[in-house]
């Protein structure tokens, strides 16, 4: 019973930590959207305005953060979320001294994934 409770602890610690990143992100962004275009890749803007795309990013964001809270699929919400910080990480590696965090937040991420039954 005790080993029960404490997996669900981890799993909630690491669910409020990784939505509430997810959340902020969305909301600050879609609040000042030119503050984080720089984060897009440049072959994503090629086609599509770079403050639509943030804010179809922000949409999708707001939504994995709202997945990750529910509690729901938890294998398949941490994997997506982890590799989203991953491929934030893989195309800004120019700016690692900002996303480095990212790589910490993409193994909490999959320890989620990879802990989670459903």
């Amino acid at each position: 019973m005790v080993k029960f409770e404490k997996i669900n602890l981890a799993s909630w610690l690491l669910r409020t930590g990784l939505a509430f990143v997810f959340a902020y992100a969305g909301l600050a962004s879609l609040q000042h959207p030119l503050e984080w275009v720089g984060y897009l890749p440049t072959f994503m803007t090629r086609h599509v305005s770079a403050t639509t795309l943030i804010k179809f990013f922000a949409v999708y964001e707001l939504a994995l953060a709202t997945w990750l809270l529910s509690g729901k699929y938890l294998r398949y919400a941490g994997l997506l979320a982890g590799l989203t910080l991953l491929g934030i990480v893989i195309t800004n590696t120019g700016q690692l001294i900002v996303t480095f965090r990212d790589v910490g937040l993409a193994c909490m991420a999959l320890a989620l994934a990879a802990q989670s039954k459903s």
